[in-house]
């Protein structure tokens, strides 16, 4: 298969580079000029809009709002082709996509995030019904250095992905109040994120290796009149988990918003 990436944000750039550690037959380009530099650097090919229609699978990595314009001027070849379309728009369904297009075609939904980038993503993703069983295989294999995919219905995507897709945003000011704190005490910086950062992936690994319920890991960690005990009760009081589940409530719903437009 051949790969094309319409646009190269943060995002699209990260999974071209993931990709591109499995082949080097991918065509990107964008309208920024970050497509051509990261073609250099990656060893693949930089071209227009209709050398990336013209592949066999093609990212639509563009924003939603700006979807319809980036398809129009490739509609025709897209058309004819009808190649396997994998779109990572927030918000836009599979059926808004191949109305976009004009015809029916295979379209993988998916909602990666940032840290496909380092191997370590986790890409939800659904297909619709004309996507036959080489096509999945050969996406799940393009994506093998992302990180973890799951497979979900699309009634759920946009919702599970504003934990897995935002997430990693919420983690990174966690981990910098958790450094600021440290550093508060005296900790030199360099060393409060390190251990910041360090903590979250142990965290996480826990998480998933031991299939624990996180109260159950969270009590672990709490001696009784311990300091995470009184810790632990300073969130509390303060709604840590009632800011968390808002802040989940108002992506999804500005997700929701994305695919009205």
């Amino acid at each position: 298969m051949k790969y094309g990436f319409l646009g190269c944000g943060n995002m699209g750039g990260a999974i071209a580079r993931a990709v591109s550690q499995i082949t080097k037959e991918i065509v990107i380009t964008d309208r920024s000029g970050k497509a051509k530099i990261l073609a250099q650097e990656l060893g693949i090919t930089y071209g227009d809009a209709q050398d990336v229609a013209d592949c066999s699978v093609v990212f639509l990595a563009v924003k939603p709002q700006m979807m319809a314009q980036a398809i129009e001027p490739i509609k025709e070849i897209l058309q004819m082709k009808k190649p396997l379309l994998i779109t990572m728009a927030a918000g836009l369904t599979m059926q808004t996509i191949e109305e976009m297009v004009g015809v029916r075609l295979p379209v993988i939904r998916i909602m990666p995030n940032t840290p496909v980038a380092v191997g370590e993503g986790m890409t939800l993703y659904c297909y619709n019904d004309l996507v036959d069983g080489t096509q999945h295989a050969g996406f799940l294999y393009a994506m093998s250095k992302t990180g973890r995919k799951d497979c979900v219905a699309e009634a759920l995507i946009d919702a599970a992905g504003v934990v897995s897709g935002c997430g990693p945003a919420y983690m990174y000011v966690f981990a910098e109040a958790l450094a600021d704190g440290a550093v508060a005490c005296g900790v030199p910086r360099e060393k409060a994120l390190q251990y910041a950062a360090a903590t979250l992936i142990g965290a996480g690994k826990m998480l998933l290796e031991t299939g624990l319920h996180p109260g159950v890991l969270k009590d672990n960690v709490c001696s009784p009149g311990g300091s995470t005990i009184a810790g632990i009760n300073v969130l509390e009081q303060n709604g840590f988990r009632g800011i968390l589940m808002d802040c989940v409530k108002a992506s999804f719903e500005r997700n929701k918003e994305l695919g009205k437009k």
